[in-house]
This record gives structure tokens, sequence and C-alpha cells, in this order.
């Protein structure tokens, strides 16, 4: 009996993990579209960019690659059954994964503010900038309710296994949207003219 329990705990914790994947690959696909809208629309209208991406953005772009650094101490943590340093660099990616969300927020300040790009205006190749960007933030608070999980799924006494579930499916959809934000910066760069 406590075999076929064990089994479908593993089905069951495969078949999240299949979602995940699913969600991941949907994301990706989410920001391909737009990415090739952007193409589109600036190719077939001669509507360039013509903006400076903000310089707080290549700082935003070090926080969130120095997240990715300390999520993967923290998994490295809990395959070596360290819950407390594995919740230090749970936290630590936490706090990094909120400043990363302030300096985005900040940049938006900047290209309304002080550059006078809105997000409505007759060029739409500049409101891409807030769709793409928008976009990646609301990825930001999905990866934040994953960390929160890996949190918990290090408190108390909750299985091995289950911490490891949790410590997993976070490092997979954090280091995603990682590498979808430094995707979205080069794209951003290279267009920028």
């Amino acid at each position: 009996m406590a075999q076929l329990t064990k089994e479908n705990d593993r089905q069951n914790l495969g078949a999240k993990k299949f979602v995940l994947w699913l969600f991941v690959f949907a994301s990706f696909m989410i920001f391909a579209a737009l990415t090739s809208g952007f193409i589109v629309y600036a190719g077939g209208n001669g509507h360039a960019l013509n903006v400076q991406m903000p310089h707080v953005f290549i700082y935003s772009t070090i926080v969130i690659a120095t997240s990715s650094i300390t999520l993967i101490l923290a998994s490295r943590a809990a395959k070596h059954s360290q819950p407390a340093r594995q919740r230090l660099f749970i936290w630590m990616t936490m706090a990094l994964g909120i400043t990363f969300f302030i300096l985005q927020v900040y940049g938006w300040y900047i290209l309304t503010y002080k550059m006078g790009i809105y997000f409505v205006n007759p060029n739409a190749t500049r409101s891409f900038i807030y769709v793409l960007t928008g976009t990646h933030l609301v990825h930001i608070i999905a990866g934040l309710g994953f960390l929160v999980a890996a949190i918990l799924g290090s408190s108390g006494n909750k299985p091995q296994s289950i911490n490891l579930f949790r410590m997993d499916l976070a490092s997979i959809f954090w280091h995603f949207i990682d590498i979808i934000w430094i995707y979205l910066y080069v794209f951003l760069l290279l267009n920028q003219n």
C-alpha cells in the first residue's frame, strides 16, 4: 500500500511539472508573438522605435541575473538538506525579484515623465516597450509566488521530496523569466533606433 501511494505521489508531481512546462512554453510563445508583432508593425509601417532605453534597464538586468545565482545556491542548499541556508537564498532571490520589479516600474517612470514616451501614442511601436515589459512583470509576480511555495516547502516538517519538488518548480520558472528578460532587453536594445 505504501509503495502504491509513493507511485501515485510521483505521478502527481510529474503531472504538475508537466503543466509547468506547458505554461513555460505558452509564455514563451506569447513573448515570441509580441516580438514578432513588433517586427511586423515596425517594418510594415516604417515606424522605428527611436527610443534610447533607460539606463535603469541595465541595472534591472544585472539584478535579475544575480537572482538566478542566488536561486542556484538555494537549490544546492536544498539538495544538501540545509533548509535554513535554502530559505536565506530564496529570500535573497525574492528581494532581488522585488528590486527588479521596482527598477522596471522606475524605467516606465523615466520613459513616461522624463522622455515623454507614453503607452498610448501615435507611434505604436513605442507602446510595445510597455506591453513587453508589463507582460514580463506579470511573470515576475508569478515567479515570486513560486518562490513563496519553495519557502513553504522548506519550512516545518514537509518531506524532503516535496521540498525538492517545489524548489525545482521555482527554479524552472525563475530561470525562464530571467532568460526571457535578457532576450527582451537585447531585443529592445537592437531595435531602439
